[in-house]
């Protein structure tokens, strides 16, 4: 059987560049050795490529980056013609022909239509959404207007930029959303500079704070209700997975919760009556065709305490892959296992391409 040449991309410059060595270290874990030739690019935090040949155990850590006879600096090449990796081997080059890209890199320049644009000019095919679909659904601004076009019913907002009079943004906070609020950089995921503010003192302070992240803050009323999360494969004719509910055990699900509280707990599928499991993957399926999607992603959603209905929070086209990453687990709900899903997203990713 000939293999397929495939090129694993991780870390990134964004604050998720952790999360990503996490995702990466299951995937290349899962990913089936017999099917792939698998190349794996590391990107530092400062934004330097390297082909990486080392131990997969030393990726997760950060010890990669140390392993200097292990690296050699390299990028995707932009010549269509080439479709490769250049590798520079002090004054020498090699290109390695690659057949398909799976970038795992969570946030800004890995999952807002950045470096998806290289793949594009590349003309490499590649895993997960496009260039405008990774931009809408990075900024959860235009993701928000997609999402009213497309009549999902959403949280009321507020825009601030980094730009304007605080003072009178919160005037418009009070008045519009109330307390409590939460506050989030427009653009960046895992819940990184999400706060809630109880207060106007609080509402700066987590204003402040988000501006940390990016020129963009989006303020969003209270939702009082459970936090729900579907799964989404597929181009044209996507499938929606299984329903899964996050259970927390702080006052709402922030970057520590997710990733370092060993108390939060998810449940797939989610014990909710079969009509709201229903509408929720009507709902995924629906945000999904609205910003284009292609390949995969996973949409966030509350179902109110006070009547039961749904409300759509987000959507993440390049989700987490960790061990403990819902993604991953509403498909193996739904009867996919972890290796079978990622050979479904590479077939994907060529039959886009074709």
């Amino acid at each position: 059987m000939n293999k397929k040449s495939l090129c694993v991309i991780f870390g990134g410059q964004s604050p998720e560049h952790d999360i990503s060595r996490k995702s990466v270290t299951s995937i290349l874990n899962n990913l089936n050795k017999e099917k792939y030739d698998i190349n794996i690019i590391g990107i530092t935090k400062k934004g330097a490529w390297y082909l990486y040949t080392g131990d997969i155990k030393n990726i997760e850590g950060g010890e990669w980056e140390q392993d200097k006879s292990n690296l050699k600096k390299a990028i995707l090449s932009p010549d269509a013609s080439d479709k490769a990796i250049i590798v520079f081997d002090g004054g020498k080059y090699e290109k390695i022909h690659i057949d398909v890209v799976f970038p795992v890199l969570h946030g800004e320049y890995g999952e807002d239509g950045t470096i998806q644009g290289l793949f594009e000019l590349s003309n490499i095919s590649y895993v997960g959404a496009g260039v405008l679909a990774s931009a809408n659904g990075m900024d959860k601004t235009f993701a928000k207007l997609v999402f009213a076009d497309a009549k999902i019913p959403q949280a009321d907002w507020v825009v601030v930029k980094k730009s304007d009079d605080y003072g009178e943004k919160v005037d418009e906070i009070e008045e519009k959303l109330g307390y409590p609020c939460f506050v989030k950089p427009a653009c960046t995921g895992s819940s990184v500079g999400v706060g809630k503010a109880h207060n106007r003192e609080e509402l700066l302070s987590a204003i402040e704070n988000a501006a940390k992240y990016g020129r963009k803050i989006l303020v969003e009323e209270n939702i009082d209700g459970r936090e729900v999360e579907c799964a989404v494969l597929g181009n044209e004719d996507p499938e929606a997975a299984e329903v899964g509910e996050i259970l927390p055990t702080v006052e709402f699900y922030d970057f520590d919760a997710k990733y370092n509280d060993a108390t939060t707990k998810t449940q797939a599928p989610a014990d909710i009556p079969f009509e709201t499991r229903e509408q929720i993957r009507d709902y995924a399926l629906r945000a999904f065709k609205a910003i284009d999607g292609m390949g995969l992603s996973r949409v966030d959603f509350f179902i109110k305490n006070s009547d039961g209905s749904v409300v759509i929070n987000e959507i993440n086209t390049l989700p987490g892959f960790t061990n403990i990453s819902m993604y991953p687990k509403l498909w193996e709900a739904a009867g996919l296992g972890y290796g079978e899903l990622l050979d479904k997203l590479i077939e994907l990713a060529e039959k886009r391409t074709k």
